[in-house]
């Protein structure tokens, strides 16, 4: 609680997040209550569908969402098909898919930044005059490697606000010849995986039945598995693949 006063930003604010916190570890629906937060809240499969597709459409655009859409769709089909209803295949397919059409590259970090009420949010949250710094590794320019091997991130100032709201009008160009981020290796193997994942998503559908259906889903959820950046996420990717490809000899897809 020192700790927090002498930090000096909203003190009675985060005093109370702090007792709020304790509580909701001993009794966390006593706080939801509280709170008067909805109980229990299930999305449908269709709604989780229609919420991701919306954030592809701003991510990129309608037909980049459409896409998502189809691909998704059509493993639908396939487990109605096969078990008499969707279901767990389809929103592993949908959360897939999902990860890796989305994948942060220069263009969404600067959406990010400037289209999602970001600098609002810091305004309410902290009082006073505050310079912010953004910790950027871009890819274009060298900034050395950690002991992981991933990019050194740089402090950039508040300078970097005018060009994120430039950047973020450049977002149809990702994928494109004129996509200047688009040579590394990191994005030419960022998109390669929606071509192999929606490849795959293929593939387990044509030899999908009742008895491999378990597996199908775990075979297509193995993807949530890829995090991180640069060399961190490259070796990730590698295990993910190496892992697909003897999940589908084992199951004899």
């Amino acid at each position: 609680m020192r700790a927090i006063e002498l930090n000096g930003v909203k003190p009675d604010l985060n005093k109370d997040a702090f007792n709020w916190g304790r509580i909701v570890v001993h009794d966390r629906k006593a706080v939801e209550k509280a709170a008067q937060l909805p109980v229990n809240t299930v999305h449908t499969l269709q709604e989780m569908i229609d919420r991701r597709a919306a954030f592809l459409t701003d991510y990129q655009d309608v037909k980049w969402a459409t896409a998502y859409r189809t691909a998704v769709a059509a493993v639908r089909d396939a487990e109605q098909r096969t078990l008499g209803t969707d279901g767990a295949l389809t929103k592993a397919a949908a959360k897939g898919l999902f990860k890796l059409m989305s994948y942060k590259d220069e263009y969404e970090v600067a959406r990010l930044h400037s289209d999602t009420g970001f600098y609002e949010s810091l305004q309410a949250r902290f009082e006073g005059d505050f310079k912010i710094k953004h910790h950027l590794a871009p890819p274009l320019i060298p900034t050395g490697r950690d002991g992981r091997g991933r990019p050194y991130k740089r402090a950039f100032g508040p300078w970097m606000q005018t060009a994120f709201r430039q950047l973020r009008k450049m977002k149809r160009l990702r994928g494109t010849r004129w996509d200047v981020f688009g040579y590394t290796n990191e994005r030419r193997m960022e998109r390669a995986l929606i071509s192999e994942y929606q490849m795959l998503l293929e593939r387990l559908c044509a030899g999908l039945t009742r008895e491999n259906h378990d597996e199908a889903v775990r075979i297509a959820g193995l993807v949530t598995g890829i995090r991180g950046y640069g060399p961190v996420k490259e070796q990730a990717v590698t295990q993910v693949r190496a892992d697909i490809a003897t999940a589908l000899v084992d199951a004899g897809l």
